[in-house]
């Protein structure tokens, strides 16, 4: 790995829907992707906009952070008999639902990897990261899904490099509330030549953990969705209706966001909020032109930012990006201090 490492601020390439920290020089693949309503009929499936989309360090991927789409299936034990596995139920794909490390092994793993060879499953766990937001969402809107998440790590050869990769999803299952209806989500994968994986592993995270949706484009989505399965069908003017709900939507995603914020802050004690940023190779700034606390690498012993999010990494004292025309052609960069610290008793 380099001795400086260098962070932009970059958008998602087709619809703006999130922005990101990626490297200096990386790639940005895929997208967003929607469907044509014009031209086929609305399903289940189609419904949602699904991303597929990758940060890589260079063409074939061989260091990647991957968000994969979500996929809607149905169980057919909930089907009366009427559709059998491999068939289409109003869009969805007829198979059983399946433990989440399963699904990463056997449906996963094959559409994201149909050159890989020699597939190794080195572990498998829970991953319970993010299932207490899904069940929360559930019981608010009184849903009695269930959820359960993995993490697994492979090893595996692709183009005559070994690589080790982690895969972690959430399976959502809705059982008979919605016909037997379960989907992956928050479906990521985070891949490096096997020899590397330690090093790049807290470069990657960061790209991951530095995603920022853009709150308007998610409102309008949300709006879209009710709209597509019918919440406004009753409505005399469905496109005001959608632009109200969608401003409704933004300013309680907005004020979500925010709590879960405040409720991290308040639930996570210092000690063990520093231990877990050591362990992941994480640590907090404070940004000196919002004076909100940043996450970043710990990897370095200097830290600069720019107004607009650009992050430049150094363990050299005397290195100042603002000099000989700045990095990146910017003269703006302000050193970020590391976040104080409470005092313990």
């Amino acid at each position: 790995m380099a001795a400086t490492l260098i962070f932009e601020r970059k958008t998602e390439p087709r619809e703006n829907a999130f922005s990101l920290q990626a490297p200096q020089g990386w790639i940005l693949e895929g997208g967003i992707q929607r469907a044509n309503h014009m031209a086929q009929q609305v399903t289940a499936q189609t419904v949602e906009a699904k991303a597929d989309f990758a940060v890589k360090k260079d063409v074939p991927g061989s260091v990647m952070m991957r968000l994969c789409p979500e996929m809607k299936y149905c169980d057919p034990r909930f089907l009366a008999g009427l559709f059998s596995a491999g068939g289409n139920y109003g869009g969805r794909i007829v198979c059983q639902v399946m433990p989440a490390a399963q699904f990463l092994v056997n449906i996963c793993f094959p559409w994201a990897h149909p050159r890989a060879s020699q597939m190794q499953v080195v572990s498998s766990q829970p991953w319970d990261e993010t299932i207490g937001d899904f069940r929360a969402r559930a019981q608010k809107q009184g849903m009695p899904f269930t959820y359960e998440g993995a993490e697994v790590i492979f090893r595996y050869f692709e183009d005559g490099m070994e690589y080790l990769e982690k895969a972690y999803t959430v399976i959502e299952n809705t059982g008979a509330a919605i016909a037997g209806q379960w989907s992956n989500k928050n479906t990521w994968y985070l891949r490096a030549p096997a020899v590397e994986m330690d090093a790049w592993e807290p470069v990657l995270r960061h790209i991951q953990r530095s995603i920022k949706f853009n709150v308007e484009w998610l409102a309008q989505e949300l709006a879209m969705q009710e709209f597509l399965s019918g919440a406004f069908r009753q409505a005399l003017n469905a496109e005001q209706a959608r632009a109200r709900r969608a401003l409704e939507l933004q300013h309680y995603l907005q004020q979500s966001q925010n709590e879960i914020l405040e409720h991290r802050r308040q639930t996570h004690a210092e000690i063990r909020n520093d231990d877990y940023l050591w362990l992941t190779g994480q640590e907090e700034y404070v940004n000196p032109y919002t004076n909100e606390i940043d996450t970043g690498s710990n990897q370095y012993r200097h830290r600069w930012v720019t107004s607009s999010g650009d992050e430049f990494y150094t363990d050299e004292e005397s290195i100042n990006p603002n000099y000989d025309g700045g990095v990146l052609g910017r003269q703006d960069w302000k050193h970020t201090p590391v976040r104080p610290r409470r005092p313990f008793d």
